[in-house]
């Protein structure tokens, strides 16, 4: 119990340790409100600014969440083919190793092009940043399956869809929150870069339009809303897959 206290007592320290280096050293140091506002300045902003901030939360929250959504889908539908045929292995994983290497952040104006200042843009880089992750983590599941296992399955005389759904699935879901975990925060970031680029309406937006008119201490309000996006995003993932661990134990 008190192992467990501490664990979540050193983070919580730590977060207040720089929150009230943030605001007693802008003053101490004499740097412009406009370079380093102190962190009450922030909250002060944030607060007179809440109704758009929370209308931009949502607005956000939706991209990232479909973008999310799309992703995890497609990189399970991709790691699911690409293992399953070695034609695809060798046609589909360059691809997408390809498709990782590209500047997303780039092709950003011409996906506003494309679809508008609308919604399908922002979901569209949030989906871009989310594959990649979901599609590895799962591939790399699927192959870590146990060989004795395979064997024990072979000598049941299982067909590849018993083995596949019942060996291979459980084995890989591990992985599959892993890359969850790493594709959310990656969604977010997406999302932003693609309000940066053209948006009317998202934090992306007013981070960009509070940063050309000297709003330091609105750009930080909104940095620390999309900070806690990510972080609760993050554990929504975290305690899903808890919760398949814990299912899993209870079916073993």
């Amino acid at each position: 119990m008190i192992r467990r206290a501490l664990r979540v007592a050193e983070p919580l320290l730590l977060v207040a340790v720089i929150l009230a280096a943030w605001e007693f050293l802008p003053g101490a140091l004499n740097i412009k409100a406009y370079l380093l506002p102190a962190f009450s300045d922030v909250l002060s902003a944030g607060w007179t600014a809440r109704s758009s901030l929370t209308d931009y939360l949502w607005i956000t929250s939706r991209e990232v969440l479909l973008g999310f959504l799309l992703a995890a889908a497609g990189g399970l539908l991709l790691a699911v083919l690409i293992y399953g045929s070695g034609f695809l292995r060798r046609t589909l994983y360059p691809l997408l190793v390809a498709l990782q290497g590209l500047p997303k952040v780039a092709l950003a104006p011409l996906f506003v092009i494309w679809f508008g200042y609308g919604l399908g843009s922002k979901v569209l880089m949030a989906f871009l940043f989310a594959l990649f992750p979901v599609a590895i983590s799962t591939l790399g599941g699927l192959a870590g399956t146990p060989a004795h296992l395979e064997e024990h399955f072979r000598a049941l005389r299982a067909s590849r869809w018993a083995t596949f759904a019942q060996l291979r699935v459980p084995y890989a879901l591990p992985a599959v929150i892993d890359g969850c975990k790493v594709a959310m925060p990656l969604a977010v970031i997406g999302a932003i870069v693609g309000e940066f680029v053209g948006a009317d309406e998202g934090l992306g937006m007013l981070i960009q339009s509070a940063a050309s008119s000297n709003r330091t201490d609105l750009v930080f309000a909104s940095l620390l809303l999309v900070t806690v996006l990510s972080f609760v995003l993050y554990g929504v993932i975290e305690l899903l897959g808890r919760l398949v661990w814990w299912r899993g134990r209870a079916a073993a």
